[in-house]
């Protein structure tokens, strides 16, 4: 369930602006950004506030709290269903058919066995249960949806696969995108509590309409739907079943549905595995409070009288050290500190955001952005996760500190679009094409041109193992000769990997404009090589 409050006029009158600009603003270089997983002694004070705050203004933060689900309706924590054991009503939502099989008794096991892991893992998930199970219900879908993320990851926000699957739900990239999940530099909506949400849900609701079925819509959830269509039409063409349990699928697809029946075995009876299940009332565990000008995640932890690690284990989804409204227009906050936030957001009358964004103009060094920006490279390279020996192209978004002057926020186009690319900072490159010997293998070539063999391999289309065709043209790419300056002689020197060739050769090859013909002195006699510019 998202709940927003709404602010006054006269509260958002007190809000300072702030902005993107293509000319970075010089200024006071910021404190670092801190880790993600700082975890601070205690909790730390709101800011010094006045003894107390004014009666509209506290009046104003805890009376527009509201159920966005149930537009309207004011939240009643006093109210009789708002008490009431959640995990009760997410036993009596169970529709899917029991499974019972090794698999899930494996399942049993391994949770049986781990009670520590069990309960940190159902207290995580009790700070979301109760919003999951609102849109579940929402859709008329069955409870045990509610509990995929136990299994996906174990309700761990920040959670990242090995497949690059991120989030609560595991959206890889590509699926994220097309449920309109935004992953830019700012933030990655695959980690955004509330819209990861709502698009596993929809996701879920397109394979079942796809399959009619719900075991084979969570296999598809998790194994792809090609791969199951694939799998229920050799069954079919076979003359057998298409259920779940008669598909040929890989193990961790076959184990999936039976962890996910395992779970629901144990909210059903926890005392049967000797597990205890962590107490969760039916009402929302955290608030969505409106916001409208860019803050940084430090003040907006700072207002909420919350710690860093608290504040992003609500609201994960931030790449950076600052909050854009035209990206985030709300941020979630555990129901208690919600109010406390509203409150001193009201009150604030200084800046909020102490980043910017900057499109960088033309290629540059991080030490030249950095200086045009006023900040450290250090700092440059920290914020923006800029590795070592790369340059910043042209049309890349860049946080930099932002100048008193500075009076926008960061507009929604780049918000929404910003890119960091970047450029290995080597010297351009040279195109060799060769002939082979009779025998040249990619390793060879590599070897003799101090490349590795991947990139042989890569240019050529050619496997890393491959052997090479006498006469087969081969292509290598090394660093182009420093260009010698005008009106000087370069200094002679003995060629080491080009032989001599006739004078009168040499003055024809010389005089073509594109391109120089000559003769390697490597392995496989004869072999032509022609260097060229890098397209």
């Amino acid at each position: 369930m998202k709940l927003i409050h709404r602010l006054t006029p006269l509260a958002l009158a007190t809000l300072l602006a702030a902005c993107a600009t293509t000319t970075p603003p010089v200024a006071e270089a910021p404190p670092p950004l801190p880790p993600a997983t700082e975890t601070p002694a205690a909790e730390p004070a709101p800011p010094p506030q006045p003894a107390a705050a004014p009666l509209p203004t506290r009046e104003m933060a805890a009376g527009l709290l509201e159920d966005n689900l149930r537009p309207g309706e004011k939240v009643d924590l006093d109210a009789p269903d708002a008490s009431a054991d959640l995990w009760a009503r997410v036993r009596a939502g169970f529709q899917l058919p029991d499974l019972d099989d090794d698999w899930v008794r494996k399942a049993e096991a391994w949770y049986s066995a781990r009670p520590d892991y069990v309960e940190r893992m159902t207290t995580r998930g009790s700070r979301y249960l109760f919003h999951i199970m609102e849109e579940v219900e929402k859709r008329g879908m069955p409870a045990e949806l509610a509990l995929l993320p136990f299994i996906e990851s174990a309700f761990v926000t920040h959670a990242v696969s090995s497949a690059k699957a991120t989030g609560m739900w595991q959206f890889m990239p590509a699926t994220g995108r097309d449920f309109d999940l935004k992953q830019n530099i700012f933030r990655d909506d695959r980690r955004d509590v509330l819209a990861s949400t709502s698009a596993a849900l929809d996701y879920l609701g397109r394979l079942y309409k796809m399959f009619g079925d719900w075991h084979l819509a969570l296999a598809a959830y998790n194994w792809g739907p090609g791969n199951v269509q694939k799998a229920v039409a050799r069954n079919q063409k076979l003359g057998l079943p298409t259920d779940y349990a008669s598909l040929r699928i890989p193990d961790e697809t076959r184990y999936y549905v039976p962890k996910l029946q395992a779970v629901k075995n144990i909210v059903l009876a926890p005392e049967r595995y000797a597990l205890a299940l962590p107490p969760v009332a039916n009402h929302p565990y955290f608030l969505s409070v409106k916001i409208e000008r860019d803050i940084d995640v430090s003040l907006a932890a700072q207002f909420a009288g919350i710690s860093l690690e608290t504040f992003q284990q609500f609201n994960p989804q931030m790449n950076k050290p600052v909050i854009l409204a035209a990206a985030t227009p709300q941020v979630l906050l555990p129901y208690d500190q919600a109010s406390a936030f509203a409150e001193n957001l009201a009150r604030h009358t200084g800046p909020m955001a102490s980043w910017t964004a900057w499109v960088v103009p033309k290629t540059m060094s991080p030490a030249d952005a950095a200086k045009r920006a006023g900040m450290p490279e250090s700092l440059l390279r920290e914020i923006n996760r800029i590795p070592p020996k790369m340059l910043v192209k042209a049309g890349s978004t860049l946080l930099v500190p932002r100048g008193e002057h500075v009076q926008a926020d960061i507009p929604e186009r780049l918000a929404d679009t910003a890119s960091l690319n970047l450029a290995p900072d080597a010297p351009p490159l040279r195109r060799l094409t060769l002939k082979a010997g009779k025998a040249d293998t990619v390793a060879g070539v590599a070897a003799r041109y101090k490349v590795r063999a991947e990139q042989v391999a890569q240019w050529n289309k050619v496997g890393r193992n491959a052997r090479f065709k006498p006469g087969q043209a081969i292509v290598v790419y090394t660093a182009a000769p420093p260009a010698v300056a005008s009106g000087r002689k370069a200094a002679p020197r003995k060629p080491t990997a080009v032989a001599k060739a006739p004078a009168a050769k040499v003055a024809k090859a010389a005089s073509r404009p594109a391109a120089k013909v000559v003769k390697s002195a490597g392995s496989g006699k004869g072999r032509n090589v022609v260097a060229a510019a890098a397209p």
